[in-house]
């Protein structure tokens, strides 16, 4: 089996993370293959926002907390030293799939390398409070973004898990 399927077989979602920043080239190559997703009509609809100041990466998961529900002291992120937050221009009509696509590429790139990774929600919700707008101000970021995900990145704490057996009838035929 070549090495691309097994990333794709062999990506799990990571829910305990270490605490050890990913390193620099290789978050910049996880980056890139994100911005490579494909999109609608390659428009090129999402970005994606690296968060890697601990400071503004605490004050989202407790924002994600918030908007979750969960109790105080719960890290939503669990622990994943760096979030990558991808949003789409709205006015797109692929743009909810184009953000997908590059969680997918952000996910399995990570993998590829060694790091763990989980997608997170709620960054939907996040940007459309005054929270999410003014990171986005701060950024210069002025047209109507939609958040799709985060995708919490770091180095595993404990191996994943097997997956589970794939589920009968999951292809069809024709």
């Amino acid at each position: 089996m070549n090495e691309t399927l097994k990333v794709l077989e062999n990506r799990r979602s990571c829910r305990n993370f270490k605490p050890d920043m990913v390193k620099e080239e290789e978050l910049k190559a996880i980056l890139e293959a994100g911005t490579y997703a494909a999109t609608g009509m390659g428009k090129q609809s999402p970005i994606i926002i690296a968060v890697t100041d601990k400071k503004l990466r605490d004050e989202i998961a407790e924002e994600n907390r918030k908007i979750g529900g969960w109790q105080e002291g719960f890290d939503p992120f669990y622990g994943a030293p760096v979030i990558l937050i991808v949003l789409a221009k709205k006015e797109v009509g692929t743009y909810l799939y184009d953000g997908s696509l590059v969680m997918g590429n952000l996910m399995n790139a990570a993998e590829s390398l060694g790091v763990a990774s989980i997608w997170i929600h709620r960054a939907k919700e996040e940007f459309e409070s005054d929270f999410g707008k003014n990171i986005l101000k701060k950024l210069g970021i002025e047209e109507e973004y939609e958040g799709i995900g985060h995708c919490a990145l770091g180095y595993a704490a404990e191996p994943a898990k097997d997956p589970a057996p794939r589920k009968d009838n999951y292809v069809y035929y024709i």
